[in-house]
């Protein structure tokens, strides 16, 4: 399947041509035509397979300039942070959608400045914490919710940050348990807003 069949915005099909991906992988066929439909999806697959891609897309594509921050993308490390950043903002380059990173190990000043004209933002769990907290971080128009290696979150012992997190934005409630080794997220939810739970195991589970 070619990009072009899917009707996005001519500027992410621009950045698109540019970086050389004209076809769909195999996970982005099947998962970008429910997450444009504001389907919750679950993304299981290795990495390399193309499912940054995925909500990167949709969050660009859903994205309007002038209601601030509509996207949350939180991931485990700072590492994994900056690659998502990295690759949303090649693909939104010629969209003037603005993508923020925040994490740990650094200043918290050039985030808080940047904050400000946010419209995507890629955080590691406890400094986005730190930035709501403080309050340079409003949930209040959130339109997407991207939990990233979710599992590996899990087994890091993210679970009452990610609760933090999103219990303020009155749209989630989560529980995260154990039953018989197996991994699991609760997810109750209030309005109908876009979720994607991306994992590398085959181990994570959802009930909406």
């Amino acid at each position: 399947m070619v990009f072009k069949k899917l009707e996005l915005d001519e500027n992410i099909l621009r950045a698109l041509h540019i970086l050389g991906f004209t076809e769909a992988t195999e996970i982005q066929q099947k998962a970008l035509p429910e997450v444009l439909k504001g389907k919750d999806v679950i993304v299981q697959s290795m990495t390399g397979s193309g499912k940054t891609a995925v909500f990167a897309i949709q969050a660009l594509q859903k994205v309007n300039k002038s209601d601030g921050v509509q996207v949350l993308i939180i991931a485990p490390t700072r590492e994994l942070a900056e690659q998502i950043a990295e690759h949303t903002q090649k693909i939104g380059r010629f969209t003037g959608i603005n993508v923020c990173r925040i994490y740990g190990g650094v200043s918290m000043d050039p985030q808080t400045f940047n904050l400000r004209k946010a419209h995507i933002v890629v955080g590691t769990p406890g400094r986005l914490i730190d930035h709501m907290r403080r309050g340079n971080l409003s949930l209040s128009n959130i339109k997407i919710l991207v939990l990233d290696e979710a599992d590996r979150m899990l087994d890091m012992g993210f679970v009452e940050d990610i609760e933090q997190i999103i219990r303020p934005i009155g749209l989630y409630k989560t529980k995260a348990m154990r039953i018989k080794k197996k991994k699991k997220i609760i997810i109750e939810k209030r309005k109908r807003q876009s979720l994607l739970l991306c994992s590398v195991e085959q181990g994570l589970r959802q009930i909406l």
